[in-house]
This record gives C-alpha cells, sequence and structure tokens, in this order.
C-alpha cells in the first residue's frame, strides 16, 4: 500500500472512529475459516494469516469501531475471488461510497500482486459494505430499487388537505404519510398499584416528556409545513379542556349544537350501517371502544352543496384548540368531502378523503376559539364526485384530561401525558390488535407495542398488526415512522454521550422484507439520513465534537414491527448533564427537529423519486409601519439557511389578526414588503410572517402590530425579546445542575416537560431506583403544567395599553433599530420590550469561538442608535428583568456599557433579584392614580415568570418612580429634562392587571409630556 493510500485510509477511518462514538459490545465467535485452496503458494497464506493477526493485534493502519473482528477470509483460487466478512459491530458506521472504495483499495493494496486479479469481497452482517450505502447517497443509476417502497393499493388524493392555503407544495411532503411518536407516557403500573411515569424525574424534565418537547411544538409542524400528514398514537393537543360535539349525545341536539341541513327532500341525512363514536359516561373502562358504541351518518354528494351538517362547540375558556373529526369511511365515500372550520380568525376550508381513514380522530389543526362567540365545523355535501357518500360522525376540539380507568382511577392527567395505549383506546383502534396484547396485565409491554401495531393498522393488509397482517385496517398508506427516545447513560469527561440510530433487518417472523417483498434495508437508509442530518446540524451549530454513536442493527420492538422504513432514535442521554443542557434549550430543539424533518424529506425523495426543496428558515428583520397613507407598510428580510442551499425562500405569506382574534388564512406576496390599506380606526392589526418555497412554509415570524387611534403621529414600539433558552445551571465537580430559582430560562412560546426544581445536584449520587434516581432528581409538582414563555406577541400587550390611552403606534424588531431600517428619529416617543432579554451563553463553549454570547440587551449598535435619538430629545420607556444585570454583571460588558447605562439611560445597578413577590409601591412623583401594582413571578400558562427582577437606582438628575414592595429597593426610576426617560427592572408585559396596565402606560405617557 503505498504512502498516500495509507495517509487517506486513516483520516478517513479516523473521522469514522470519531463518528461512531460509542458501541456495542457484542460477543462475536468467529466462524471455522475455509482454508484456502491447495494450489495456493505458502506466502499467501501467511499473508491471510498476517492480516488476521494484525488486525486482531490493531496493528495495521485500519481504524474501524471498537469490538469489530474478522469472522472469515475465503478465498477461491478458481474463480479468483477473495471474501473478507466482518462482525457485525462493523456495521455500524456510516458507509459512503468515499470511504467504501477507500476499505477496498486498503486490502487491495495489503495483498499486494498476489491477489491484483481477484475480485474482493468485504462484507458485515452478510451484506457487501458497498450495498449499505443509503440510496440517497449514491448515483441514480445505482440505487437499489428493492428497498423503494410502494404499495399494493394506489396512493390517492391526501386524507386531508387545507385548501386555504395562499401556496402549492410540489417538492416537500406533499400526500406523503408520517407515524411519529414521543417515546413513553404517563401509564398505569399494576405491580405498583399506581399511575407513574415509565423513567425517573431528572434535571427538572423526564424522558416520557423530553420526546414530547420535539414531537409536538416543532417535528410535526415541520413536517406539516412540508405538506405531510402527521399520525401520532398519542394525544398531541396540550389544551386540557375538551368538546365532543355527536349525533348520539341528546343534548347536543336539543341545544342545536348539532344541527343538519337538506334542501333536497329527496336528499336527507340517514343513519349508516357503519357504526360511530358516541361519549356514553366516560370515563371508561378497558377495552371499552367508543367508536363502536354510536351511530354515524350519511348522505349523498352533489355538484351544488344543497345539505350539510354543523358542530357547534359550546367553548368555556377561549383559547386554542386541536380540531378532529372522525367519520366512516368506504370506498363508495366522496374523496373531497368538504369541511369549513369557523374560528376566531375567520374560516378555514379542508378537504378530507373519506375513502380512507375514518372511524378514528382525524386532526384538522389548531385554532383560537373565543368563548360564547359563533364557532363551528360544518360538513357540506359539495363534491365534484355526485352522487357518493359523505360520511359524518363526531367532532372534537380539545386535548381534554385522561378518561381510561384501571382499577378504578384514571390518571388524572392531560391526555397528552399519557401512554399511547390509553389515547388509542379513545381513537377507536381494536383492543386485541393494538393496545391490548398482554390482557391488560402489563401496560408498560402494551403501551410500545401499541405504537407500532396502530402505524400497522393505519395501513391494513397485507401490512397490518402482527396479530392479523390481512386485517383491513384504514387503508392510509404509511411511508415511514420514528419513535423518539432518549437514553441513558453517563460520560466521565466533558464529552455528550450523543445520538444513537437503531434499525432492524428482519421483522418479527424473521423475514428480512416488508409484507411487499421490498427490502428492510431502506430502515438502515432512513436510520442513517436522519442521524446524519442531526450530528452534523448539532456539530455546526452547537457542538464540534458531539458524538454520533452506532448505526445499530438490532430488534427493538419499535424498530422491528413497523411494517414500514423504521427508526428508533436515542437523540441523547436524559441523565447525563452536559446532553440535557443541550436538550433543555429550545434553539437545540429547533435545530434537531429540523434535521430530522429534512432527513425524512431527503429519505422520501429517493422513495418517490421527487426533486426535494428544504422549507425555509423564518424571516428576520420584522418592521410594521405607516406610510405616507397611514396604511400598514411591512418589510423584512429572508433568512439564509447556510447548510441548505434548496432552502431559499419564493415567496412569503402575510397572516393578519384582529385585535385579539385569531390570525387569518395568509396572503401570498413574493416580495419582502407589503402593504395593508383601510385599516379601520381604533383597531390593532397584528402580523406574523413567514416564508415559503416549492418544499414548504417555514415558521412564522415575531408578531408585529400597528394601530390608528386618536393621535395623528404614531409611537414606537420595539420588541427587544427574542431570548429563548434553558434555564441557568451551575458545572461543578461536587455540585452541578439547574437553578431555575434563580433564572429559569425562557421558553420558546411554551414548556411542556417541566417537572419541578431540581434538589439533588451531587454528581456523585446514584441511580437506585426512579423514584431515587440520584444526580439530577427533580421535584413533581409542577408536572403536567404548560408553562408559559415568549411568545414573541408582547407588542400587542404593550399597544393595546397605548389604543387604549388614544395613542396611535407602530412596531419593529431591535435589528431593524441597529441596522438603521428604522429610524427612532421618526417618534416622539419609543417603547423598548426587553422582557428576560440577557446575554445568555451557549451549553458549551464553541471550539472556533464563533458562537459566543446571544440576547444581549443594548448591544454597542443599539446603544449608538438610543444615544443619538436621546440627545436630539427624544423619550424611551424600557422595561426588561436585566436591563441593569446585563450592563454591569455579564462577562462582555465593559466601562462603555455601564457609561452608556449610567450617563445616557440615567440608571445604576442596585442588585439582581430584587423581589419575590412581584409587588411594587408606584411613588407619588410618577404623577399616578395607582399606589401599586403587582408583575408576576409564579409559573403558569398565561404570561412568563419573572423570577430575579433587577434594582436599579437613580443617578444624577433622574428619580425613583417605583419600589418593590418586599425590600424597597428601587424598581424603577424617571428622567424628563432635554430627553425623557423611563426604566424599570421588571417587564411592563407581566403587569397582572390590564387595567392597571393601561393606567400605568398613560402615567408613562403623562411623564414624559407625550402629546397625541
Amino acid at each position: 500500500m503505498t504512502g498516500f493510500y495509507k495517509v487517506l485510509f486513516v483520516v478517513v477511518l479516523l473521522f469514522l472512529a470519531g463518528a461512531c462514538g460509542r458501541f456495542v459490545n457484542i460477543e462475536i465467535v468467529e466462524k471455522e475459516e475455509i482454508p484456502a485452496v491447495k494450489k495456493d503458494s505458502v506466502i499467501q497464506v501467511d499473508k491471510i494469516a498476517e492480516f488476521k493477526t494484525m488486525f486482531k493485534q490493531r496493528k495495521l493502519n485500519m481504524v474501524i469501531p471498537p469490538h469489530t473482528r474478522i469472522d472469515t477470509i475465503i478465498t477461491d483460487k478458481q474463480n479468483k475471488t477473495m471474501e473478507i466478512e466482518f462482525s457485525d459491530d462493523f456495521s455500524c458506521i456510516p458507509l459512503r461510497n468515499e470511504n467504501v472504495k477507500n476499505y477496498y483499495d486498503f486490502v487491495k493494496n495489503y495483498f499486494g500482486d498476489e491477489y491484483k486479479d481477484y475480485t474482493i469481497f468485504i462484507k458485515t452482517m452478510g451484506i457487501k459494505i458497498e450495498d449499505l450505502v443509503p440510496n440517497f447517497y449514491r448515483n441514480v443509476d445505482t440505487f437499489d430499487k428493492n428497498r423503494i417502497m410502494d404499495y399494493s393499493f394506489k396512493r390517492t388524493t391526501p386524507i386531508i388537505e387545507n385548501i386555504d392555503k395562499p401556496f402549492k407544495i410540489t417538492k416537500g411532503l406533499y400526500n406523503r404519510n408520517i407515524s411519529l411518536w414521543q417515546s413513553h407516557g404517563w401509564y398505569y403500573s399494576t405491580d405498583a398499584g399506581r399511575w407513574e411515569w415509565q423513567r425517573p424525574r431528572l434535571f427538572q424534565t423526564v424522558e416520557d416528556l423530553i420526546p414530547l418537547s420535539f414531537v409536538l411544538p416543532y417535528i410535526a409542524p415541520m413536517l406539516e409545513n412540508a405538506g405531510a400528514t402527521v399520525f401520532i398514537p398519542r394525544e398531541r393537543d396540550w389544551q386540557t379542556n375538551e368538546v365532543v360535539v355527536d349525533n348520539d349525545t341528546k343534548a347536543d341536539i336539543k341545544n342545536k349544537f348539532y344541527v343538519e341541513t337538506a334542501k333536497d327532500k329527496k336528499n336527507k341525512w340517514q343513519v349508516s350501517k357503519t357504526a360511530g363514536f358516541a361519549v356514553g359516561n366516560p370515563p371508561y373502562e378497558v377495552n371499552f371502544n367508543p367508536f363502536e358504541h354510536g351511530t354515524t351518518r350519511y348522505i349523498l354528494s352533489d355538484i351544488k352543496g344543497n345539505a350539510g351538517v354543523k358542530w357547534i362547540p359550546d367553548i368555556k375558556e377561549t383559547g386554542e384548540y386541536a380540531v378532529y373529526i372522525s367519520y366512516a369511511a368506504s370506498e363508495n365515500n366522496v374523496s373531497d368531502a368538504l369541511y369549513k372550520i369557523k374560528h376566531a380568525g375567520g374560516i378555514t376550508d379542508f378537504i378530507v378523503n373519506q375513502k380512507i381513514g375514518g372511524t378514528t380522530w382525524l386532526f384538522a389543526g389548531k385554532f383560537k376559539f373565543k368563548k360564547g362567540e359563533n364557532n363551528y365545523v360544518e360538513l357540506v355535501n359539495k363534491s365534484k364526485e355526485n352522487g357518493l357518500i359523505v360520511s359524518a360522525d363526531a367532532v372534537r376540539f380539545g386535548g381534554g384530561m385522561g378518561v381510561v380507568l384501571r382499577e378504578g382511577q384514571t390518571s388524572g392527567r392531560p391526555k397528552f401525558v399519557e401512554g399511547a395505549k390509553y389515547y388509542l383506546q379513545y381513537a377507536g383502534m381494536p383492543d386485541t390488535l393494538i393496545y391490548n396484547l398482554n390482557k391488560n396485565k402489563n401496560d408498560y409491554n402494551d403501551d410500545y407495542k401499541s405504537r407500532t401495531e396502530y402505524t400497522n393498522y393505519l395501513i391494513g393488509a397485507p401490512f397490518g398488526p402482527h396479530k392479523d397482517k390481512n386485517v383491513k385496517g384504514l387503508s392510509i398508506p404509511i411511508d415511514l415512522s420514528m419513535a423518539f427516545h432518549t437514553d441513558a447513560g453517563i460520560t466521565n469527561n466533558d464529552t455528550t454521550v450523543g445520538s444513537l440510530a437503531i434499525y432492524s433487518l428482519i421483522d418479527g417472523e424473521s423475514s428480512v422484507t416488508f409484507p411487499n417483498g421490498k427490502s428492510r434495508l431502506a430502515c438502515r437508509d432512513l436510520s442513517d439520513i436522519i442521524q446524519t442530518e442531526i450530528v452534523t446540524d448539532i456539530r455546526n451549530n452547537f457542538d464540534m465534537a458531539w458524538s454520533r454513536r452506532q448505526l445499530m442493527e438490532a430488534q427493538y420492538t419499535e424498530a422491528q414491527r413497523p411494517n414500514v422504513p423504521a427508526l428508533l432514535l436515542e437523540l441523547l442521554s436524559h441523565q447525563n448533564f452536559l446532553d440535557m443542557k443541550f436538550m433543555l434549550d429550545p434553539k437545540f430543539r429547533f435545530t434537531v427537529s429540523r434535521a430530522i424533518y429534512k432527513g425524512m424529506l431527503k429519505f422520501l425523495s429517493v422513495q418517490n423519486n421527487l426533486e426535494y426543496i428544504v422549507q425555509p428558515l423564518p424571516v428576520q428583520n420584522f418592521a410594521a409601519q405607516f406610510d405616507e397613507n397611514m396604511d400598514a407598510k411591512l418589510t423584512w428580510k429572508e433568512t439564509i439557511d447556510k447548510a441548505e442551499k434548496t432552502a431559499v425562500p419564493t415567496g412569503y405569506v402575510v397572516y393578519t389578526r384582529l385585535d385579539d382574534g385569531g390570525f387569518d388564512n395568509g396572503v401570498y406576496t413574493k416580495e419582502p414588503n407589503f402593504i395593508v390599506k383601510n385599516l379601520e380606526k381604533n383597531k390593532i392589526y397584528s402580523f406574523k410572517i413567514s416564508a415559503i418555497n416549492d418544499g414548504g412554509e417555514s415558521f412564522p415570524s415575531e408578531i408585529l402590530s400597528v394601530c390608528k387611534s386618536e393621535s395623528k403621529q404614531p409611537v414606537l414600539v420595539i420588541n427587544g425579546f427574542d431570548r429563548i433558552c434553558s434555564a441557568t445551571w451551575v458545572n461543578g465537580q461536587k455540585f452541578s445542575g439547574f437553578l431555575s430559582n434563580l433564572d429559569a430560562g425562557v421558553p420558546d412560546k411554551v414548556d411542556l416537560g417541566f417537572t419541578g426544581y431540581q434538589y439533588d445536584f451531587n454528581p456523585s449520587s446514584l441511580w437506585l431506583t426512579n423514584d431515587e434516581p440520584g444526580h439530577g432528581a427533580s421535584g413533581a409538582d409542577d408536572e403536567t403544567k404548560v408553562i408559559a414563555g415568549n411568545t414573541f406577541d408582547f407588542v400587542y400587550t404593550h399597544g393595546n395599553a397605548l389604543k387604549n390611552n388614544g395613542y396611535s403606534f407602530v412596531s419593529c424588531s431591535d435589528e431593524t433599530i441597529e441596522n438603521g431600517e428604522v429610524n427612532l428619529k421618526n417618534y416622539s416617543f419609543v417603547d423598548f420590550i426587553f422582557g428576560e432579554e440577557k446575554e445568555t451563553e451557549y451549553p458549551k463553549e464553541y471550539e472556533n469561538k464563533t458562537k459566543g454570547v446571544l440576547y444581549r440587551t443594548f448591544t454597542k449598535p443599539l446603544q449608538v442608535k438610543i444615544n443619538e435619538y436621546l440627545t436630539s430629545g427624544g423619550n424611551m420607556f424600557v422595561s426588561g428583568a436585566y436591563i441593569a444585570t446585563d450592563m454591569f454583571r455579564v462577562k462582555t460588558c465593559d466601562s462603555l456599557d455601564m457609561k452608556f447605562a449610567g450617563g445616557v439611560l440615567k440608571y445604576n445597578i442596585a442588585t439582581g433579584y430584587a423581589s419575590k413577590t412581584g409587588n411594587v409601591e408606584i411613588n407619588k412623583l410618577f404623577g399616578s392614580k395607582l399606589t401599586q401594582i403587582k408583575f408576576n413571578t409564579e409559573l403558569n400558562d398565561k404570561i412568563y415568570a419573572v423570577e430575579s427582577p433587577d434594582a436599579i437606582n437613580p443617578v444624577k438628575d433622574s428619580q425613583t418612580l417605583f419600589r418593590y414592595y418586599d425590600n424597597q429597593f428601587s424598581a424603577g426610576i424617571g428622567y424628563k429634562k432635554e430627553y425623557g426617560i423611563i426604566a424599570m427592572g421588571f417587564p411592563f408585559e407581566t403587569i397582572v392587571n390590564e387595567l392597571d396596565r393601561n393606567e400605568f402606560m398613560l402615567s408613562v405617557l403623562n411623564y414624559l409630556k407625550i402629546q397625541k
């Protein structure tokens, strides 16, 4: 072997070894080796023996996965072939054309001229290593078509489609169906006689909730934004209220919550022979199927749509609710049943393919419904397919609480935290095929098996559940499945346990193919691609040393049982502190979720022979101002995705909300700007922007608002609160963990996985039981609560107080101020929202030092703009929990920061952690009717908690206007001379009472003498 090849091969294999990280120690017994042909020379035989000996002693210039052995080396002189079979351990690395070639080159060069005419085969798991390269990483002409899935039945139109979206997806996941689930859940232990988690509470969460925190807010929406329909065998709505409207509920008919209409006397709604949902008398005993105890209704379709049915929910509390529909499916049904959902933002139309699915809950989307308003879901019998069946059953709003009894008791928890077993009962799945495989004696086993059998039942014959693969099922062609977990393990150094991908090449009947004869190597392809995307994106954005663990073939149920390409992902270790520092960071969750979505997209692009395009990233630098006509002028910029060249926007969607309603269906615009005309007076218009391309839609931007009120000139509200992060942490040899009592971090909109504060900080504490899990052990007093975070919608709260006092306002992001896109000097008054913005470090220092810190309140460019504005006579109101801490007490602050705070903003730091009660006294100098106010310091689902507000002291000619009741520390200051400023160390939007916010804002405006 030449020196060049040796160096190249060692470099490649060193990279792979680093990528592979830790491996399972599987003991392999070497097979009896077939001796070389007798005519082989002694030198040749010795060369093979030498290779084996050198390999075993790890003296070759080959770096391969630990524990790998040579099972056999077989030479055939007559056919001039050599076959080298490595143990299965070798297969755990990702194989690509490049490193496969390097392996072959190494072997050929090692054996030299004696075997130069031989064809060499290198195998592991009995498979040639070149055959383990996923199709996605090959040239098209070398694809293994036997691992590209198809179905015996024709793929029809999507089972459900929002037809009011102002764009089409042609190169994403349109008409693809994905089965996805978030590991464990709250379940009943027959051994313990109690409901409990399946894993321990560690580092303020539990594995039963960790994957949920990725799947529900990130992965599922990303896949749906790409056009896919996502099926989750657990409740996906964290709304604890639930309303079910059904034709079998007498009260619904009596109160006209369920209303049928038919203009044609010959074509009326009738009772179907197919059973349907009936609420009955929950809670339900085990195995009770509510979809077998009611009736369904039907009518024939017509082109005009002369009949319909409405489900009108009695919403008791305004909020976001998932909408689920049910119907009876058949080949005689229409494929374009028209549903209209009336919500707080308008009406959204859906088309449902009633030929498939049915007799279960079908998720349509989440919408805002207001208490006491005319909300409804309507089904119209209008169809292009005249004379076919249109079916109607129940409609459900919201997730609700658990309704399944186990030994006389329900879970007492919201459905979304319960295990799959209980949701699948409520969703009408057949018990002995899906969720009751152990005669209700082992809910733990039933739970993880039920998720896979649900996937199989969605498809049906011949891909059905293992107990009956020929059951009809729901005829939904599922393209892939993924089980999301976090496993356990601890490292003894500053490294992560990392990401493990598990797939199975054999099913439960020891078959290496799917029921249609296609190769289960598709499972390895899927696992390899997704693991590659995850590790690459984490290394590029968070941790260059993130461990890529095995690409492991194993017969785990959630990898083995699905009759579609399947992956069991173990993302990280919930037991390892460094892994959890990443996991609790919402930015990390977004990045990982996007990687998973991209991996599925790339896998399915090959499966369906389609060019793929990645959906864009959210836009940035958003501003909403008035133009010369007092119309709302919206501007923004695209965000470049350096990792994905296809993720380029080709257009945008502008969503609009009026006052406290919901957002509408959006309007398309090609350019990064938009004019909204004919604004009504004294109405708050709020906007969010998404970027789109042929691959789908990005997540939305922050929400900005405008309002034309009594004042001729608007004031400016600036959103500077961008921070989302985990709780603060401490990392020592004898004390490490999360200190939420000091800084709980900021959830991205909501946190679904918080259980309670950590109380065991001793790294030496060992796991004893799930109830006593050692280091990281955390409380349970807040679990199942939905914790409010940064909604990126606080401009509305500030703007509403301005509107209620007769002031017009516009708004923008702080980046537009820094970049000079919005000029502060155009406004007599500016209101800076800083919330809980403050300098925040990454979970681990990035090796190239380019990541630095995020979320500084007053960055240097912003300081320049504010200084110019105030010294020219401007007026500013600034509120935030860390507006002083971030200028005096963080690593990167300097004398210029302190000079700006004292000399320009007119305050100095007194202390952080200034109040725990949130009670504030108002000084008479403020000139307000208020004498005291309260801001929120408690975790809840309405507004984020302020656990560590700043106390700030006046300097020079400024004065204290507010004091914390706890200790009389100065809570805020005022200054009004050549310019005006009011600054306070707690966020305005967290003032609990709306009337207090209105009066407080009026006092701010009066103190600063702002004219209307």
